[in-house]
This record gives C-alpha cells, sequence and structure tokens, in this order.
C-alpha cells in the first residue's frame, strides 16, 4: 500500500468564513450561487480553511469571472493565476468541482446546480490560496529538452518538413502546459517529486512534449531523447488510467504519446538526417580490409 504523509498544517480546519454578496444596485433580480474556495496562507501558519462566497452570478458566464468578481467586489484579498482569458496561456488551472480544468474556460452551466467547489491543482506546494508552485513540474518539462536538436548543418533557410510528417505533430504541440493531466495522475502523485530527477516520473505533461519531438521528422536525436527516458520511474510509471486524457482542457491524449514512446523503445527507428548513411556506416581501419566494408 502507498503510504502518503501530508505536509504539516496541510489539513483543512473547520473555520472557514462565509461572505455574503452586496446587494444589487439596479435592482435586478440576482441569481445566487455560493463558491467553497480554497484558502491558504503560509506566512500566517494556520491550516488552510474553505471560504464560502455567495455571488450574483447574474451575466457571469465562466467560473474566472466569477473569481474575478468576489476578488473585486468581496474580497481582494483572494489568490488566483489569470490571464489571457481564452484557453491558451494555462495560468487559471485549477480544480473546479473536483476536477482539474481551466477557470476561464468552465462555464457556468457546466456546474450543475449546487455549489462550486474550487481547489488549487492537487499534489503542488501551495504559495497561496488557488496558486500552487510548479517549479518541479518546468523542471520535468526542461529535462526533456523541449527544442529542436539536428546533427546536420544548420539549412541556410529552414528545416523543410513534408506535409504528411507535420501532420504527424498534431494533437501534440497544442500543449499549453497547465499542468492539469501531471496533477490528475495518481503515478504522478507518487512517484513525481523525488529528489533525485533520475528516479521520478516525468508525467504526461513532460512525455507528451518528449514524444512531440520525437515524432519531429526535422530532430535528429530520436534515440539520444529515447536513452533519457529509459529507467524504471520516468516512463514506465504511467499505467493508462487515463485521467490525462479527460481532463486535458486542450482535448490531447498523454496517455496515447506515452504508449507511442515505449514502442518506440522495443522498435529503435534509425537516425534522421542526410548523413545518416554516413554515420552509421562501419569506418575502415588499418586491420580491417577494404572487402569487410563493403560487405
Amino acid at each position: 500500500m502507498v503510504q502518503l504523509t501530508l505536509p504539516k498544517n496541510s489539513k483543512v480546519n473547520g473555520k472557514g468564513r462565509t461572505h455574503k454578496a452586496k446587494a444589487p444596485a439596479n435592482g435586478h433580480a440576482p441569481q445566487y450561487r455560493n463558491f467553497k474556495v480554497y484558502r491558504y496562507d503560509p506566512d500566517t501558519g494556520d491550516n488552510p480553511r474553505v471560504d464560502t462566497y455567495e455571488v450574483d452570478v447574474s451575466g457571469v458566464s465562466m467560473v474566472l469571472d466569477a473569481l474575478i468578481k468576489i476578488k473585486n467586489e468581496t474580497d481582494a484579498g483572494l489568490a488566483f493565476r489569470r490571464s489571457c482569458r481564452e484557453g491558451v496561456c494555462g495560468s487559471c488551472a485549477m480544480n473546479i468541482n473536483g476536477a482539474n480544468t481551466l477557470a476561464c474556460t468552465k462555464g457556468m452551466d457546466e456546474c450543475g446546480s449546487g455549489d462550486i467547489s474550487v481547489y488549487p491543482l492537487p499534489h503542488q506546494p501551495v504559495v497561496k490560496d488557488l496558486v500552487t508552485d510548479l517549479t518541479k513540474f518546468y523542471e520535468q518539462h526542461a529535462y526533456i529538452q523541449p527544442y529542436l536538436q539536428a546533427k546536420d548543418p544548420e539549412p541556410k533557410k529552414e528545416w523543410l518538413q513534408s506535409e504528411e510528417d507535420r501532420a504527424k505533430l498534431d494533437g501534440l504541440y497544442e500543449c499549453i502546459l497547465c499542468a492539469c493531466c501531471s496533477t490528475s495522475c495518481p503515478s504522478y502523485w507518487w512517484n513525481g517529486d523525488k529528489n533525485d530527477p533520475s528516479t521520478e516520473y516525468l508525467g504526461p505533461a513532460a512525455l507528451l512534449q518528449a514524444y512531440r519531438w520525437v515524432a519531429d521528422s526535422r530532430d535528429q536525436m530520436t534515440n539520444e531523447r529515447l536513452d533519457k527516458l529509459e529507467d524504471d520511474f520516468k516512463l514506465y510509471r504511467c499505467h493508462t488510467i487515463m485521467n490525462c486524457a479527460q481532463v486535458c482542457p486542450k482535448h490531447l491524449n498523454p496517455a496515447k504519446a506515452i504508449a507511442e514512446i515505449k514502442k518506440l523503445m522495443v522498435n529503435r527507428p534509425e537516425d534522421r538526417g542526410s548523413n545518416a548513411a554516413e554515420r552509421q556506416a562501419p569506418k575502415q581501419t588499418d586491420s580491417q580490409p577494404e572487402s569487410a566494408v563493403s560487405k
């Protein structure tokens, strides 16, 4: 059995506060919804609590809009990240009604009729309230070296790619690194935060990006990339429970990408590049006759 030890002062206490909505100024009929929001400030030394905010949601279409309304009208101390409000930046990733998602794309009509719970992403250190520390997540992304690498000399204009090869990247490059998938994965909770990077599971987001570069026809470091993933933890702690694909706000499938990497581990591809044949050919030496090279 896996045993998880919770950090000190991490248990939610029962001292949450209730904030009533202000009466509407223009006399319209209000539509009240209760938002139960996780609150935690490590500087106080207190345990986290869950505050209840009564919000008039008439005219509010997205959960992020409701949180902004709470911050503007009720509690200026509420902390959360947000930027683009278009589902592009991934800043407002959080756990809403028990599922990881983006607050800016989570519609109020998707939240049912009861209270709406809003928590930070699971298994991440909380900086304050709904803001989590994603340092480890970004370190794991950096580990897979998410950029084009080639052995051939750089072309004068650009690296060319056929339409067919470009189509292979669909469903991979769209990742916005919101961390919804990795923080929904139980295997990542148990194996993704080791102090030694060589013994930690990299998680769905990093592995999706790893396959994005392995699958890129212009990249010529495929086998070197696979070597960096081949151990008991980095790749093979994925048990394909599909939480990652279920919560991805961009509708990607990290589990499928991980499965493709596992297949490539068994059937290693040949090196790519115009000089690949030359690199793979055995070199002639003084002790090796020319006939042996030609064979």
